[in-house]
């Protein structure tokens, strides 16, 4: 696959019509979500995860099984409920009719895993699959078993129901490239959901990309070159949103407990180049950051309690920071 572009420019533009071919795949099953599935894809292409946070019944799952289908890739889903064993996620030893200890695979072991309701489970069965988005492999037993790839997880949240959960905690959150809020459709899209879903008929989706290719798309991604005055541009919004030292900004001073680490800095960059190429540029602005910046900041930046007294909201604070 990487022989096929004779430059970066031809793999670019390519990867701007795969990308609107896949929009239009995916509008086949999906209506309207339009943020929420460039964010998605943009973060397949930058090789991050994705924690989706939203209400019951938005369709959560099926968006990520079209995705999936659209990129030509594998699908699992894991159900996270308090009982679940780091064992029903990675997989596990059994002894076979030799008498020899056989590996059967867990569900982990598949391309895009959606992770449903991870905050349903115990800590220690949420750094299994932590451990494996982080290392892009398993080991069990003292044996490592590395993930197919690419490898994308897609967690979700429940924002409503906080009983009987385990919040993850920020060095975990830190793990997941974007935090996106998946809100309730407008008027118009849940009439045309009522109507494309009470019918009987389901539209099949057709796989666009292949895994060669969308390894390919990544790599092209971070050769992406980028203008000095971008990177300032992003170390210093991050640098901003830690109260108390020598650039943090007069909100985070008032309204921030805890700012942003360098990941955070990194998946700007990464964000922003991804951003460029999808929308046909071959380098990224500071506009590209700022398009980024709410996803990725939104849960590296901890409020204190005088913005949760005056109703402050982190997405108002990212603002004020660019």
């Amino acid at each position: 696959m990487t022989n096929t572009f004779t430059s970066d420019v031809d793999g670019a533009k390519a990867l701007v019509e795969k990308y609107e071919t896949l929009r239009k795949e995916i509008g086949k099953v999906i209506v309207g979500q339009h943020d929420i599935i460039h964010d998605t894809l943009l973060s397949i292409f930058s090789q991050g995860h994705v924690l989706l946070v939203g209400v019951p019944g938005l369709a959560k799952t099926l968006l990520v099984n079209t995705i999936g289908k659209a990129l030509g890739l594998s699908f699992s889903r894991i159900q996270f409920t308090p009982d679940l064993m780091p064992s029903d996620i990675v997989g596990t030893e059994i002894l076979d009719e030799a008498r020899q200890f056989k590996f059967i695979k867990g569900p982990v072991f598949a391309n895009i895993v959606l992770a449903d309701e991870i905050n349903r489970t115990p800590p220690k069965t949420q750094a299994a699959l932590l451990e494996a988005m982080q290392e892009k492999s398993i080991t069990v037993s003292g044996k490592t078993y590395k993930l197919q790839e690419p490898f994308f997880v897609l967690a979700t949240q429940n924002p409503i129901e906080q009983e009987g959960t385990y919040p993850l905690p920020e060095a975990q959150l830190d793990r997941f490239m974007f935090n996106l809020m998946l809100d309730y459709p407008s008027y118009d899209e849940e009439i045309d959901i009522v109507k494309s879903t009470t019918i009987g008929k389901a539209n099949e989706v057709e796989a666009v990309l292949s895994p060669d290719e969308i390894l390919y798309f990544q790599q092209l991604v971070r050769r992406v070159p980028v203008p000095d005055n971008v990177y300032e541009y992003a170390v210093n919004m991050v640098a901003k949103t830690r109260p108390h030292t020598e650039k943090a900004h007069d909100w985070a001073n008032r309204y921030l407990s805890w700012g942003a680490g360098p990941r955070a800095s990194q998946y700007l960059i990464i964000g922003a180049k991804a951003n460029a190429l999808l929308t046909g540029k071959y380098s990224p602005d500071i506009e590209d950051v700022q398009r980024v910046a709410v996803p990725i900041l939104r849960h590296r930046i901890i409020r204190n309690y005088t913005a949760e007294a005056e109703g402050i909201s982190i997405e108002a604070i990212i603002k004020q920071l660019q």
